[in-house]
């Protein structure tokens, strides 16, 4: 079994959570910051046209897996929010899209 890499003491003693910037599930607040300022990457999603955003949301989840990890934090910050951004935007043009039964729990 390998033993863990995390150092003591010094930034990278908190967990990859931790260094995050925390998530409203509106905005991304960089914690470093007093001002709380996101910055604006990527066309504002409600400007896409239906196939260009799709053709976004596939992007990002080609490459979610690459960036979740070995990106840095603040890359892996913006693949989040972008990815939300994209994804609420899908849901809100697509209020009554079909669900397949096959992917539906017993609760």
């Amino acid at each position: 079994m390998t033993e863990s890499v995390r150092q003591t003491g010094g930034p990278l003693e908190a967990s990859p959570e931790q260094r995050m910037p925390e998530w409203d599930g509106d905005h991304v607040h960089d914690m470093s910051t007093d001002d709380g300022a996101v910055d604006e990457l990527g066309i504002d999603p409600t400007e896409l046209a239906d196939e260009d955003l799709i053709r976004e949301i596939h992007s990002l989840h080609r490459t979610r897996l690459d960036t979740l990890r070995h990106a840095a934090d603040s890359a892996l910050a913006n693949h989040l929010r972008r990815t939300a951004e994209l994804e609420t935007e899908y849901l809100a043009r697509h209020p009554g899209r079909e669900v397949d039964p096959a992917r539906l729990r017993d609760e």
